[in-house]
């Protein structure tokens, strides 16, 4: 499994940015597709999620202003992000982990929220 993101970048506060993570290889067996971040000097942390099933789930510290989805004729993963704060700069990388647990990871790609 590849994982290539896209779409990190400098917004102002309260503004939005939306990442994309396409997946490639084995896609089958894939079970759960996540976004993770990491601010500088602080451990990578999960931001939001879903499992095959199609249920979703997400950090308290995004909830109501994050959106996870997944296209899965594109094998894409998108995480919306609005009402940004300075709090969420950080490097966010995307995660896929197939049934058998092994997990891959993507690039990280920088969001910075700053005015």
């Amino acid at each position: 499994v590849q994982l290539q993101a896209f779409g990190g970048g400098l917004v102002q506060p309260g503004g939005s940015l939306r990442l994309s993570c396409a997946a490639s290889g084995v896609i089958r067996s894939i079970n759960t597709m996540g976004w993770y971040r990491q601010a500088p000097g602080k451990q990578r942390g999960l931001v939001a999620g879903i499992i095959s099933t199609g249920t979703t789930y997400y950090a308290d510290s995004v909830k109501g202003r994050f959106t996870f989805s997944k296209d899965n004729a594109k094998n894409t993963a998108f995480l919306q992000m609005n009402s940004l704060k300075p709090e969420d700069t950080a490097v966010y990388y995307c995660n896929a982990r197939q049934y058998n647990g092994v997990a891959y990871w993507g690039k990280g790609t920088q969001v910075t929220v700053s005015s």
